[in-house]
């Protein structure tokens, strides 16, 4: 199993800018697809972004898509996400996940980092 550790989160106000990192060991991380999901208080956790092991093809949720950008670097063994043009209601806890794979409407993942917070102020 891949260990992860996310970095970046913070508070910053609608329209702004944050950067999401998730650093992960092993030396398994360029074989997986990773992604990004969120948990609002009081909500389920929800897929944000996916990215393919190679970093050639991605895909959003519509809530974000063409304002956040999944990416990787393999050669650090990181993941990342750029939010722009952010809104209050981006406001979440946000987990990394490695071996993110989608079963129909259902997302699995094998390993899960401890989440880090983003808080938008409107």
């Amino acid at each position: 199993q891949v260990q992860l550790v996310e970095s970046g989160g913070g508070l910053v106000q609608a329209g702004g800018s944050l950067r999401l990192s998730c650093a992960a060991s092993g030396r398994t991380f360029s074989s997986y697809a990773m992604g990004w999901f969120r948990q609002a208080p009081g909500k389920e956790r929800d897929f944000v972004a996916h990215i393919s092991w190679s970093g050639g093809s991605t895909y959003y949720a519509d809530s974000v898509k063409g304002r956040f950008t999944i990416s990787r670097d393999n050669a650090k063994n990181t993941v990342y996400l750029q939010m722009n043009s952010l809104k209050a209601e981006d406001t979440a806890v946000y987990y990394c996940a490695a071996d993110v794979r989608k079963y129909g409407s259902s997302w699995y993942v094998s390993s899960w980092g401890q989440g880090t917070q983003v808080t938008v102020s409107s």
